[in-house]
């Protein structure tokens, strides 16, 4: 089963933030209105599982090594010597006259010394999970999202009236949700493998818990970084001459 790696944490408080983002930003002088604790229909989801193949392991490795060190030049012989692209908004936003590393540094503000770009990419490497891109042949990108059925899943958003963007899944079973933002406090329920709504309101702000509404219609908060949302940011590993490459990367930072 999917677990999530301590240096994952600052890419899941980041997603977690980025999926109620829209919600919790209502006009000026109004407070976040908290979706209504209604049950739905659960619409289970498959986490997606590790890579085995042990050469591709040795690579992760070998990147996430490299980017907590900041090595640029490692960074870059590390890279497809062409071809990188840049998948945002549906589109290749790679300039093709420059380097993968510098198509790279812009997605992630590798070059601002206050990004947290770097720890980003470090926590991307960290996940061992990896799927088929849709769009690149023999790209395997990470996050992997998971398995599930998207005409379920369709039928769920239309049944609530909601957004893909309020919806997220546990990256694991038998998620805690508590009645207050505070690991003591008390269980109201627990989630399992199965899409939950994610919901801002009826609680104090915290960087460290999300308002979720379980299947049965209960109210309640989890850790943020138990909650992931569809459509991740990802990188993505091609094999060059028989070797593993990074030669992608998905979403993230400002058009060129």
């Amino acid at each position: 089963m999917h677990q999530v790696h301590s240096a994952l944490v600052i890419v899941a408080l980041l997603t977690a933030s980025t999926l109620v983002a829209s919600a919790q930003n209502p006009p000026r002088g109004e407070p976040p209105a908290a979706a209504p604790a209604r049950p739905y229909k659960s619409v289970a989801i498959v986490p997606p599982a590790p890579i085995t193949d042990a050469t591709f392991e040795t690579f992760r490795k070998q990147l996430g090594e490299t980017a907590q060190k900041k090595d640029r030049a490692g960074m870059t012989a590390m890279m497809v010597a062409q071809g990188f692209f840049w998948e945002r908004e549906n589109r290749d936003r790679a300039d093709k006259r420059k380097s993968g590393f510098d198509n790279l540094a812009t997605a992630l503000g590798l070059n601002n010394k206050n990004s947290a770009g770097w720890e980003i990419l470090f926590s991307f490497t960290d996940d061992p999970t990896a799927s088929a891109s849709p769009k690149h042949k023999g790209a395997l990108c990470a996050p992997a999202e998971p398995a599930y059925s998207a005409q379920e899943f369709d039928a769920l958003i239309k049944a609530t009236q909601t957004d893909a963007s309020e919806w997220g899944y546990p990256v694991s079973g038998g998620i805690e949700v508590h009645a207050t933002p505070q690991a003591t406090a008390v269980v109201i329920d627990k989630l399992g493998l199965h899409f939950v709504r994610v919901s801002p309101g009826n609680g104090a702000p915290s960087a460290n818990f999300v308002r979720v509404i379980t299947p049965a219609g209960k109210a309640g908060f989890v850790s943020a970084d138990a909650i992931a949302p569809i459509g991740n940011d990802q990188i993505c590993y091609v094999k060059e001459s028989g070797s593993w490459k990074l030669g992608g990367y998905i979403g993230g930072g400002e058009a060129q």
